[in-house]
């Protein structure tokens, strides 16, 4: 059977490609040190899981209404309202399974061939391979580690064409920590208003926040902007509940209504038992949240230190997430044995076979000069994985 372009184009997520080979190393006995896939170590807080077990004994097992129960849609209105400064009506909110699912359906409905998408670089992967899907264009463009990696609002207006759809906005960032501040976010809002572009605002890291950050919503600074953003956001980073696959989008009725109907001809609902722990995660308890960013806030000091101490090395101070996004041009040309070191490709390789240390090349992203390093892993394992890379790169000639 032959595939069809759309199909051929596609590209394997190389962060989960990654994590599986490191899986399949450590299982085959290798002592793999794992900074690559984007997921808490901690378990899902217990009165969560708690939640999910009451729901299979009474009975929560079959089909709910395809967009998410009511009483979760309910909650995460009144989050949003609460914490977001955002009014949204349960209907104007779908659950999906998983952040990433809800992505897939906005620019499913939002874009199509002929439209452009405009995407700051770097970018988490699946943002380029779902913009593709649709036929519509990625128009990349490049932040620098010296801007703090955020899109200026000269260069959104330099990008936007008249084939322009939507921006895509990730605050916190994946893969750098970027935070952007209600100025910045206000600065890029009137380019916005200014044109006919909508927004995908994908926020899913905005409770992992470090220095005082704070997390501002694109949609919560204008009322006719909220008209044209759809808000993305989960509970797999900041509960731990990436298996549970919970994400939500809020936007105008019009559009969650054509992702509803989309998801009712894809997945349906998403799990009963895990919108029941979502409901419980959202509105119950929140003190192993706070647990939780205390260990990711020591890690992401010890990391940093680690990193500023290595010559050549080169990292801004992410405001967000549990990623270290550091520049390492200073090394191409220098040699491994037999092996030169000329991208972020070649170190990524280099060092799972030399040292069995996973880490993500910069190229996933949209730049081969940097790598990726997630510090959602205990320290003990961080320690030891950075005690690899600084001998490793050391002995580099």
């Amino acid at each position: 059977m032959e595939l069809v372009r759309r199909a051929q184009g596609i590209s394997p997520s190389p962060t989960l490609t990654i994590d599986s080979r490191a899986k399949a190393m450590k299982a085959a006995g290798a002592n793999v040190i794992n900074f690559g896939v984007g997921e808490p170590d901690f378990d899902t807080p217990e009165h969560i899981k708690a939640a999910a077990v009451a729901a299979i004994q009474s009975g929560m097992t079959k089909y709910t209404a395809v967009g998410g129960i009511i009483e979760l849609r309910r909650v995460i209105a009144d989050k949003l309202r609460a914490e977001n400064g955002l009014d949204y009506k349960p209907e104007e909110i779908i659950v999906s399974a998983g952040a990433k699912h809800s992505l897939y359906n906005a620019f499913q409905v939002l874009c199509q061939e002929g439209d452009e998408v405009i995407l700051p670089e770097p970018y988490w992967v699946s943002y380029l391979e779902q913009i593709k899907l649709t036929g519509a264009r990625p128009v990349l463009v490049k932040t620098t580690l010296e801007s703090g990696f955020k899109l200026t609002p000269e260069q959104l207006r330099s990008a936007i064409t008249p084939r322009s759809k939507v921006l895509v906005l990730n605050s916190p960032s994946n893969p750098t920590g970027a935070v952007y501040s209600r100025r910045e976010l206000e600065g890029l809002a009137e380019v916005v208003l200014g044109s006919n572009i909508g927004v995908i605002s994908d926020e899913i890291y905005e409770k992992l926040l470090y220095d005082g950050e704070e997390h501002i919503s694109i949609a919560s600074l204008d009322t006719r902007l909220k008209e044209r953003t759809v808000v993305i956001n989960g509970v797999s980073k900041a509960y731990a509940m990436t298996g549970w696959r919970i994400g939500y989008a809020a936007a105008p009725l019009a559009v969650t209504k054509a992702m509803t109907d989309l998801q009712s001809h894809s997945t349906s609902n998403p799990t009963s038992i895990a919108q029941a722990a979502t409901v419980a995660a959202l509105a119950g308890d929140q003190s192993a949240l706070q647990e939780m960013l205390r260990q990711f806030t020591e890690r992401r000091e010890y990391i940093l230190g680690r990193l500023a101490g290595i010559d050549g090395v080169r990292c801004t101070r992410p405001g967000g997430a549990f990623y270290a996004y550091p520049h390492m041009g200073a090394f191409w040309g220098r040699k491994y044995g037999d092996n030169e070191v000329n991208s972020g490709t070649d170190l990524a390789k280099l060092l799972l076979e030399e040292q069995q240390v996973a880490l993500v090349p910069g190229i996933t992203f949209g730049d081969d000069d940097y790598i990726r390093l997630s510090y959602a892993a205990g320290l003990d394992t961080i320690r030891e994985g950075l005690d690899r890379i600084e001998a490793w790169l050391k002995a580099l000639r």
